[in-house]
């Protein structure tokens, strides 16, 4: 494989090549990109496509051409959209941290001391760097695999094995910080001048604000991981409960019907809801996402604006107190009274004594409903009468 003999050699092809590779990095979770399409991105030239594969850039998979890791892996750093989460690099900076210190300790040569003083420098800020950029891989990671990973299981193991490196993540903290603090003690008192002292403030600022993070992204982690227990419980319940209910053994293996008659919800108790937060990602690079948010500032904008209409003050007659009396018929009561008599219920409610005339069809429907509501306390036979032209069954308290 060819190598570039410069970066100007190196920026000229990328420069030359930037539809190509632009095209490949947006198709990166497919993998691969038809070389017919990269053909057709590089004018039919396919010595183009040659020079690319030889130097590396991208390689070829039979009819498909992928970029290489390396310059995939440079765009995502660069762009920080890098979903792979790795956190050997800090482990890395700080064994070339302790070296650097090492030699600059038992070098007495002024020039290569301040060499590697300047390399004790880039070394924290590379730590510091690593580790914000990590927590904001994980935060995103995160976010997208409880959004958008449809399996199950699937879901529950990335979120688990992302707070594992979660936990690796605070532990390079630890062990970054007790190398600033406890194990380095002589190279930090006489080597903190003025730029090593801004340098390690900077990095103990960039150090505590991740672990800071750390702490919202572990909260964030196990509410997820509840909401995922959670709709699984409620997802195997409901799933049983059909089972049993296309086998007709619903009431049969269970105490529904108790549970049910024991409840009595109401409209007005709370509802659990579970807030999910909007994926900034997908807000960024959504064209659905995009047309919603036009239309929410249109609607904002159409607004009017200043002070709104105010109704018209109330009438002093609305304010008068006054009665007002309701003539109604307390079912409950005639129902009591028909349970100590020993008559049937149509005779008992046609002669029942009313606070005020009544009709032969009001105590009719009078009769039907006190039939209704209270059907399970009544006994109905199998006996029918006639009066006033009304057939009805004859209804006994039990």
């Amino acid at each position: 494989m060819n190598t570039f003999k410069s970066i100007d050699e190196l920026l000229r092809v990328l420069e030359r090549e930037k539809t190509l590779l632009k095209q490949m990095f947006q198709k990166r979770p497919s993998a691969s990109l038809k070389y017919d399409y990269a053909l057709e991105l590089t004018d039919y030239k396919e010595e183009r496509i040659k020079y690319l594969i030889d130097y590396g850039i991208i390689r070829d998979s039979g009819n498909f051409l992928e970029m290489e890791d390396v310059y995939l892996k440079f765009f995502e750093d660069v762009l920080q959209v890098n979903e792979n989460i790795n956190v050997s690099f800090v482990d890395d900076y700080l064994g070339r941290l302790n070296e650097n210190i090492d030699y600059y300790l038992k070098e007495d040569n002024e020039q290569r001391k301040y060499n590697y003083h300047k390399e004790v420098r880039r070394c924290l800020k590379n730590i510091a760097m690593v580790t914000v950029r990590n927590v904001i891989d994980l935060k995103r990671n995160i976010d997208n695999t409880y959004k958008n990973e449809p399996n199950y299981r699937i879901k529950l193991s990335k979120l688990k094995n992302l707070d594992e490196k979660r936990k690796n993540i605070a532990m390079l903290i630890n062990k970054s910080e007790d190398v600033i603090e406890n194990r380095q003690p002589v190279f930090f008192r006489v080597a903190m001048d003025t730029q090593m002292r801004t340098a390690v403030s900077d990095v103990r600022l960039q150090l505590t604000d991740s672990y800071h993070n750390l702490i919202e992204i572990e909260k964030q982690i196990i509410h997820y991981l509840n909401l995922i227990a959670y709709q699984n419980r409620i997802f195997e319940k409901v799933r049983l409960l059909k089972y049993l209910r296309d086998q007709f053994l619903l009431e049969e293996k269970t105490d529904i019907r108790r549970i049910l008659i024991q409840r009595n919800p109401v409209w007005m108790e709370p509802q659990s809801s579970y807030r999910i937060k909007l994926s900034v990602d997908n807000l960024r690079t959504s064209a659905s996402a995009l047309e919603l948010i036009k239309k929410v500032v249109s609607k904002r904008k159409n607004l009017t604006k200043g002070p709104k209409s105010v109704a018209e003050a109330i009438p002093q007659e609305y304010m008068d107190a006054g009665g007002e009396v309701l003539d109604s018929v307390n079912l409950q009561e005639i129902y009591n009274a028909f349970a100590a008599s020993s008559s049937h219920l149509f005779r008992f409610v046609m002669n029942y004594s009313y606070r005020k005339d009544l009709s032969v069809g009001c105590r009719i429907l009078y009769f039907c409903q006190i039939a209704s509501q209270y059907a399970e306390k009544l006994n109905f036979t199998d006996t029918y009468e006639t009066s006033c032209g009304v057939e009805y069954p004859l209804i006994y308290s039990r």
